[in-house]
């Protein structure tokens, strides 16, 4: 079981699935894998108040990949703790490369 189950290859990005937990004390995108429920761990410094949390989770994904936040959309989960993301202009390799660099230790 590896990370990489939860990106999946589309013709125009990638649609990744995440779980955030809000509140934390630290920014970690990523911050593990959940191999049961094969989603991409990241932790948030804010709260799940007006979308602040969405909000900071697809500006840390921006910065990850050196896209533009509008690149990146919650296509599901937007309340939620489970969420998918689709990302333009972001390969599977890519994708698969900027998160091994981060999730193998």
């Amino acid at each position: 079981m590896s990370f990489e189950e939860a990106i999946k290859g589309l013709d125009s990005g990638i649609v990744i699935d995440i779980e955030v937990t809000p509140g934390s004390r630290s920014l970690s995108v990523p911050s593990g894998y959940n191999e049961w429920r094969r989603r991409i761990e990241v932790k948030l410094t804010k709260n799940a108040q007006k979308g602040k949390a969405n909000e900071q989770l697809i500006e840390s994904l921006a910065q990850l990949f050196g896209i533009s936040s509008s690149d990146i959309l919650i296509s599901s989960g937007a309340t939620s703790s489970k969420k998918s993301l689709l990302i333009k202009g972001v390969s599977y390799q890519q994708a698969v490369s900027v998160f091994g660099a981060r999730l193998k230790s």
